[in-house]
């Protein structure tokens, strides 16, 4: 039976909240597919690869809701909750896709609010989040026998973002730590990472835009790459993974990566509209 609601009965719509996976367009799941097939409006993710949608949803609207909070180009999280609203009372079919899993750095708790608050039906389905993907695609295991007991998922856009006794934890376990959206930040990551007690010597891997076709792999540990990297910028998406399993890519790497690349995600060109007052109109920008 027909997941997509009635437009003619006045009843509200439905919203998805899609992870499409870290870049590489076969990383989504069966599940993800069969709701994109229902589509009628997507609001995508800039870091959702377009191969997804041209694939799996060809009639639907897209709308680029995309966030590059280094460039200034974000779209606001209210006019992404408004769209959401707005299409699923005019009885659409609502897909929110997200790059990687729903549930890992993104927004998905104001948008869950919003939904419940204003009483529309919706649907979680997950996503191979980026350090999985990473993973994968590096040929690192994130957790192994007598290397790595566990994973530890964090984020390092600020010095107030982990705590002083955070810092002093972080750099006495043995856990693998995986840092997103932190490509801008990695010097002063590892800098505070050494002063706080980890061996120089820990090796880090730092994957731009990983699973893409212009994946790069940069390799180091914490006190080379601060001479190394000194004068580097990286694309994002960039993940860093932090431990002795980051050695083991050299090892276990299964396949060739590029050395330098340009930019695979588009940029954020405008933000998308609020949409009109009227319960049919559509949004202002639909790309």
């Amino acid at each position: 039976m027909s997941e997509r609601p009635n437009n003619h009965t006045g009843r509200k719509g439905k919203v998805a909240l899609i992870g499409a996976g870290p870049g590489d367009p076969e990383l989504i799941t069966l599940k993800a597919v069969r709701h994109l097939n229902l589509a009628d409006v997507i609001l995508a993710d800039r870091l959702v690869n377009e191969a997804i949608i041209l694939l799996h949803a060809p009639q639907a609207v897209v709308i680029p809701v995309g966030k590059q909070c280094r460039k200034n180009k974000s779209t606001p999280q209210q006019t992404i909750n408004e769209l959401m609203v707005f299409h699923a009372n005019a009885g659409r079919y609502v897909v929110r896709l997200k790059g990687g899993d729903v549930s890992v750095f993104s927004n998905i708790a104001d948008e869950l609010e919003t939904l419940v608050q204003h009483d529309i039906p919706y649907e979680i389905v997950p996503g191979i989040t980026a350090a999985l993907g990473v993973a994968a695609s590096l040929g690192v295991p994130l957790t192994a026998r007598g290397l790595s007991r566990g994973i530890r998922l964090l984020t390092f856009y600020n010095q107030s973002a982990i705590a002083r006794g955070e810092w002093e934890n972080l750099a006495s376990t043995e856990d693998t730590l995986v840092f997103y959206m932190s490509g801008e930040t990695t010097l002063e990551l590892a800098e505070r990472l050494i002063d706080f007690g980890k061996n120089p010597d820990t090796p880090i891997l730092l994957a731009e835009q990983a699973t893409s076709p212009l994946e790069v792999v940069t390799f180091s540990t914490l006190g080379n790459c601060l001479t190394e990297w000194k004068n580097r910028s990286f694309l994002s998406p960039a993940l860093l993974i932090i431990g002795v399993v980051a050695g083991l890519h050299k090892r276990y790497a299964w396949k060739q990566h590029l050395t330098k690349a340009a930019e695979y995600f588009p940029e954020v060109i405008n933000a998308a509209a609020r949409p009109k007052s009227g319960r049919n109109q559509a949004p202002v920008q639909i790309h």
